[in-house]
């Protein structure tokens, strides 16, 4: 490719800088003075680089630098090698949308002089109104009958010395970009980019915390020398936003996000748990364990309930049918509902009532109650608890849940203790339990500043409804599956299995309130309710 070609070929298209972009580590090497004028003739004239006039070599020079074609520009100067780095790096690291290298001043080179040096103004459009210009020295030097630039760091920067760099900031060092709902850093900004506080404290929602920061970046940045340590010298244009701007301020309480992370991390098998608070929609925390893989499965991935949706059925059950948590039912051990045969976990209560029923887990009990309803009754309810409700909070991918109406008898049935084609995630789960604690309709978000987009919203269960519920719920704890937590206080809760595949594995659930924290626990594959109930215990009595 002949050289004029090569020069009309732009080399990448720069964005415009709205965050911290930090350059690949590099060494601006050497740095010292021009070298003495080679005398060798090791290369032939045509095999050297260079150019036959100092003239041609600083314009030449000064043109591959302008159109972003770093090899070419390096190849005019006496460390190819090192001259291809600092350039490619450092127009990275600044990610203009243009460079402009003029000429200003070359000194007269008489005849036979070896070397000669002059000054070039080099300027960088960072942002539209944002142009930083300066003046460069440079020298050259004859070298086996070419014109070399002789490299130095300096070429990029009069200031800048080996082992330093230059990059983008847009945010004073060590900045709090991120608060927790406390006021505690959860991520600082600065020369080095966005990051979370030490202990990476809310691995899943690293995404959604950093990215926030990227988004709502203001208009203002600024050009950083940093030392070989990657430590700020002094800050060369500009003005960064960050100094005295105020922290973006998320849900998140580190506090409820450390409890819950040693909660699920203290479970051998995969485990996850999401909580809220019941009176804004503050997501507190959001954790699963390394079992559980890096994918965010709390916030969007979605199981067969179990008996935990028997929360729901019991609102369907006392809102249709018009019982209440002493109403008599029957549990039992194994029943013939429709043509479906449900059985119990090895128990049967014989005559009692809802509460009982509800405390134990009676799924004789609860497949008769929906088997009662209407085809889309458990629908109704689920959708008054959120399950089937849609929102778009910043930064995170949810599901609640699926449940849609019955497709049959048999499935009704089986829907009315969480198997059969109902879904719901562990946020789901959470959104179910707050709303029974608050009352309300809520609507999840990670962030103060941001809002959340109610795509599909929803409306509570009438209060007396969710009044008897609540008897419910705590009678879980205090008499039945859920005891396990009854040292964390006055826990409400309702605990689940279910089983999926080919039934020999099942998904262990537990859902409930503490006050103004709701919460879900899901384990894969725990088989059993028990160690959720043990983990929600651990998550509610560290807070």
């Amino acid at each position: 490719m002949s050289p004029g070609t090569r020069r009309g070929i732009l080399i990448g298209g720069a964005l415009l800088v709205v965050v911290v972009v930090a350059a690949a580590f590099f060494l601006l090497n050497s740095g010292g003075p021009a070298p003495e004028a080679a005398t060798g003739t090791e290369a032939t004239a045509v095999e050297s680089p260079g150019a036959h006039d100092p003239n041609s070599a600083i314009t030449e020079y000064l043109q591959d630098v302008s159109e972003n074609n770093p090899d070419a520009a390096a190849r005019l100067t006496d460390d190819n090698a090192a001259a291809a780095v600092a350039l490619r790096s450092t127009r990275n690291a600044l990610n203009p949308s243009s460079v402009t290298a003029k000429l200003s001043v070359l000194q007269p080179a008489p005849a036979g002089a070896k070397q000669t040096g002059g000054t070039f103004s080099l300027s960088w459009t960072l942002k539209p109104g944002q142009v930083w210009t300066y003046d460069v020295p440079f020298q050259l030097a004859l070298s086996d009958g070419k014109w070399l630039v002789h490299w130095a760091p300096s070429l990029l920067h009069p200031k800048l010395e080996a082992g330093q760099r230059l990059v983008v900031s847009t945010a004073a060092p060590d900045t709090v970009a991120v608060a927790d709902r406390d006021g505690k850093p959860v991520v600082f900004s600065g020369t080095g980019g966005p990051r979370l506080v030490d202990g990476n404290p809310a691995p899943l929602l690293r995404t959604a915390l950093l990215g926030q920061v990227t988004a709502t970046t203001g208009g203002g940045l600024a050009v950083e020398r940093l030392d070989a340590g990657g430590k700020s010298v002094e800050r060369m244009f500009g003005k960064a936003p960050g100094g005295g701007a105020k922290p973006l301020v998320t849900s998140l309480s580190l506090t409820a996000q450390s409890s819950a992370q040693a909660a699920v991390d203290g479970y051998k098998g995969s485990a996850m748990l999401v909580a809220l608070d019941t009176g804004s929609g503050d997501i507190l925390a959001v954790a699963q364990n390394t079992a559980a893989g890096a994918s965010p499965k709390a916030l969007s991935g979605l199981y067969e309930p179990g008996s935990s949706f028997k929360i729901a059925t019991s609102v369907a059950a006392i809102q249709q049918s018009g019982l209440n948590a002493a109403s008599p039912v029957d549990c039992p051990g194994v029943a013939t509902i429709g043509t479906r045969t449900v059985r119990n976990e090895g128990f049967e209560l014989g005559a009692t009532n809802l509460e009982t029923a509800f405390a134990r887990s009676c799924n004789t009990t609860f497949g008769k109650l929906a088997l009662d309803l209407p085809a889309d009754g458990l629908k109704k309810a689920a959708d008054e608890l959120g399950l089937n409700a849609d929102f778009e909070i910043p930064g995170l991918n949810t599901e609640l849940g699926k449940v849609e109406p019955a497709a049959s008898k048999d499935e009704q049935v089986e829907d009315g203790f969480g198997q059969g084609r109902i879904q719901a995630s562990a946020l789901g789960g959470t959104l179910m339990a707050a709303t029974v604690a608050a009352g309300k309709a809520i609507t999840p978000r990670l962030w103060h500043d941001v809002e959340t987009t109610v795509v599909k919203g929803y409306s509570p269960p009438p209060a007396p409804v969710l009044g008897q519920v609540r008897k419910l719920m705590r009678a879980v704890v205090t008499s039945g599956t859920g005891h396990a937590a009854a040292s964390a206080g006055e826990v409400f809760g309702k605990t689940g299995t279910a089983q999926f595949g080919d039934g020999k594995q099942a998904t262990g659930w537990f859902v409930g309130y503490r006050g103004s924290v709701a919460f879900a626990v899901v384990l894969e594959e725990s088989n059993d309710s028990g160690p959720a109930v043990q983990v929600a215990a651990k998550f509610l009595k560290s807070l």
